[in-house]
């Protein structure tokens, strides 16, 4: 099962989509906000997340602190416009298992589940 986590209801849609022509997953859900993404880690486990750095409220980051801090059997990549190095140093060292830009690596994702899944 994968989360998408992102407040952009229209990039969500597209991450579906692209998720659902390459077949690799059998259960997508989201969440836009910090509070929903606990809720749904903690009641469906998912085996990948998804994750944004930026939304309203707590970030993205603090949802990759909250999924390790809490020993979350999951993988997380990290899904974001925010690509300078900074940023992924940040999220490597928060416990990111992966990191793509947004904008340049989104047609990267299904092949990265696939490759994760194995």
């Amino acid at each position: 099962m994968v989360l998408i986590v992102d407040d952009n209801k229209n990039y969500i849609d597209r991450i579906v989509d692209l998720l659902n022509e390459a077949g690799n997953t059998n259960r997508i859900i989201s969440a836009g906000n910090y509070n929903k993404a606990v809720e749904l880690i903690a009641k469906e486990k998912p085996g990948i997340v998804l994750l944004d750095m930026n939304m309203p409220g707590k970030s993205g980051i603090e949802v990759l602190r909250y999924i390790k801090e809490e020993g979350w059997d999951c993988k997380v990549i990290m899904v974001t416009n925010h690509s300078n190095e900074s940023y992924r140093k940040l999220c490597r060292d928060a416990g990111a298992d992966h990191f793509l830009d947004k904008s340049k690596e989104f047609g990267l994702i299904p092949t990265l589940i696939e490759k994760i899944s194995r």
